[in-house]
């Protein structure tokens, strides 16, 4: 608007100044010069902000107050909006033609006087945008209070019904809670998987061991491969995705020697192997089955087993901490549990810890394990308790105990921490399974009685939603069916139960990324469970490969045609065959490398015959082959029997000293003379007188 009053106010100086010039020049051209000359425009910002903040707030009360028109309403409406843009842009040439006559004066008070006119307009637009509808419906909120009531009266409900709670307020029934009220109802209506339909027990494999009960399981981090260990010493390897259906180990060891395995358990990386068996001296193995590191041994002679280097009698128990690779720990019947450094190479501990009993005394730890955060370090004795130690303190004393866990005497089989780490379970020598809250432990949170535990390696574990406990049921030779029970978390009732075989159920294991359930029992037999749905990999890789079949090689052979009289451009060649070359070089012993013939007789080719495959069968049978030597108790007979033969023919000594050899001398044996008066009897001799 300011610029339009500049040009205005330019053409009325431009027409008073061509008015002073002379006549005989035209106008045009004058105004032209002066219109070159003007001045820079200028602007008030501050006005055009007004003004435009005015023209918005007045259309926004011409949509607000205008109702949803017809398609007949909105074409006429259109007709006369076009009608009146025409008529106001005439009108508007007209203004400007009058204002170009009008003086500087009256141009000033021009503005004002135009818009007082426009504002009755104004109110005839309004007016008819009232039929018209700009954008979307505003909220209820922004309407005004008749056009609320209004539009609340002529609003259809879109959707079903809202429930009776849901119109309490008045505002209830305005769109917005109306979703809200159909989201709850949603969410309420999706019913939750239960616990029972997520176990993976649909189909079952069946791996073979031994005939020794099942002691050890491991599963690696990513569930490749499977180790299993047991009463027979034995420790077998299992890869699923080299297995096919003839289910067979690609490699058996034993590890240690003539004691059996007790706990195996793949590091966090997946790369080692922890075994504890019933020696004193745990080892550490690659994931092969090669040795890497053993523990040291230590000294039994000595009071305080802190002094020594490691355990000195049976292992217990041992396992990996779950987050640092290189440490590990293992409990004994020496009263102690000692954790170990990978790079110390097993020739001493790291830490020793010392259970006491309530009395101070010595007390023997059964089982051994870390938290999934590697914070707690828990053990369980024989005494019955349960001794937790904070792995970021000194382990010299106790941070928790409780003293009458389970029956005094008893071997608690195992010790598990839920993935939350606030839940321990226990699975005792007391035929008992509870669990334990370690923000306040004096009493057990749930108990569940008479389940029969027959060894000392029972397992107990949590499943990988942290929802149930599973654990085994020992049984007697052909008394019922060893079972797999499954347990709430936080009540321990009962969900469900797995019947495995004839035999108790030892070991068992739910790996978190396959979601697949192994079970060990005490036929030796390994079963592995999983639901081909909710499962991965795993065993689901071995069961699709086809048991592979031995490889034959075919031959084919051709018939040929012998023609002898043929010319030499057509005779074909007579194959060579190196059959009779084959046949000489296998009779021959040195070119074929035949292995020595066993001896018939008493000795062939140098070789003497053995007369007997221990000592005492070769002393037998050369007394009774001997025959009797008579100058066996005479060695001076036996020495000349050869004096004869050896002064006739001389061969050894005589002819050696034939040329230089003394004549021997030698005293002659004299004859002793008889004295014949001595021979008479003293009566006949002579009497002297």
């Amino acid at each position: 608007m300011e610029d339009d009053e500049e040009e205005m106010k330019s053409l009325r100086e431009s027409k008073g100044d061509s008015s002073k010039d002379e006549a005989n020049k035209p106008s045009a051209t004058q105004s032209h010069v002066q219109g070159t000359q003007k001045k820079a425009r200028t602007f008030d910002f501050m006005a055009m902000f007004q003004e435009a903040r005015k023209t918005a707030i007045d259309r926004t009360k011409d949509n607000i107050d205008s109702e949803p028109p017809d398609i007949e309403t909105l074409t006429v409406s259109k007709k006369e909006k076009s009608r009146k843009e025409s008529s106001s842009s005439s009108g508007s040439d007209s203004d400007s033609s009058a204002d170009s006559d009008s003086d500087s004066s009256s141009s000033d008070e021009k503005p004002n006087s135009k818009t007082k006119k426009d504002k009755p307009k104004k109110k005839a637009v309004s007016s008819d945008s009232d039929e018209e509808v700009v954008g979307p419906p505003l909220p209820p909120g922004m309407l005004g209070p008749d056009k609320t009531k209004r539009s609340d009266e002529e609003e259809d409900d879109i959707g079903p019904p809202l429930p009776p709670g849901m119109r309490g307020g008045g505002d209830s029934d305005s769109p917005g809670m109306r979703g809200r009220g159909d989201s709850d109802e949603d969410d309420s209506e999706e019913e939750e998987e239960s616990l029972i339909s997520k176990i993976p027990s649909s189909h079952e494999i069946l791996l073979n061991h031994g005939v020794k009960p099942v002691s050890a399981l491991a599963l690696d981090p990513s569930g490749a491969r499977l180790v299993t260990g047991g009463v027979d010493y034995e420790m077998k390897f299992w890869d699923f995705a080299g297995m096919d259906t003839s289910l067979k180990s690609f490699r058996s060891i034993r590890p240690c020697e003539c004691h059996p395995i007790k706990q195996l358990q793949y590091s966090s990386t997946g790369d080692t192997i922890l075994v504890v068996s019933g020696n004193n001296k745990a080892k550490v193995l690659d994931r092969d089955g090669f040795e890497k590191m053993e523990c040291a041994k230590g000294d039994p002679y000595l009071l305080d087993m802190s002094n020594t280097k490691g355990h000195s009698a049976m292992l217990n128990s041992g396992c990996w901490h779950p987050k640092t690779r290189e440490e590990f720990m293992t409990c004994s019947n020496d009263g102690t549990v000692r954790l170990w450094d990978v790079n110390m190479e097993g020739k001493k501990h790291k830490t020793v810890l010392k259970p006491r009993t309530q009395l101070g005394r010595k007390t023997v730890p059964t089982t051994c394990t870390y938290s999934k955060d590697g914070r707690w370090v828990a053990t369980a004795c024989q005494d019955g308790s349960i001794q937790i130690w904070d792995h970021n303190k000194s382990f010299v004393n106790v941070s928790m105990v409780n003293r009458n866990c389970h029956m005094n005497g008893s071997d608690t089989s195992c010790l598990c921490f839920s993935y939350c780490g606030q839940i321990l379970a226990s699975r005792g020598g007391d035929d008992t399974l509870k669990t334990w809250d370690i923000r306040n432990f004096k009493k057990p949170l749930n108990v569940v009685n008479d389940l029969d535990n027959f060894f000392s390696f029972t397992d107990c574990v949590f499943s990988p939603d942290d929802q149930m406990i599973i654990t085994g049921l020992s049984v007697k030779k052909n008394t019922g069916k060893g079972k797999l029970l499954f347990y709430e978390r936080n009540t321990l009732t009962k969900l469900s139960e797995l019947e495995i075989s004839d035999s108790s159920v030892v070991r068992c294991l739910w790996h978190p990324k396959l979601n697949q359930m192994v079970v060990g029992c005490a036929d030796g037999q390994v079963r592995l469970f999983y639901d081909p749905k909710k499962s991965q990999r795993g065993a689901m890789l071995s069961v699709v490969k086809s048991e592979r079949k031995s490889r034959q090689i075919k031959v084919m052979t051709t018939q040929q045609i012998i023609t002898p009289y043929a010319l030499p451009m057509f005779r074909e060649g007579r194959p060579t065959s190196t059959r009779k070359a084959e046949e000489r070089v296998r009779k021959d012993p040195v070119k074929s490398r035949r292995p020595d013939l066993p001896i018939t007789g008493p000795g062939e080719g140098g070789r003497v015959a053995q007369r007997g495959a221990t000592l005492s069968q070769y002393v037998v049978q050369n007394l009774v082959l001997r025959k009797p030597d008579k100058y066996e108790n005479d060695p001076r007979e036996a020495i000349l029997r050869h004096a004869k033969e050896a002064e006739e023919n001389p061969f050894w000594v005589e002819p050696a000293y034939k040329k230089n050899q003394p004549v021997r001398i030698f005293q002659e044996v004299e004859e002793e003379k008889k004295d014949d008066d001595d021979d008479e009897p003293l009566w006949k001799k002579a009497k002297l007188g």
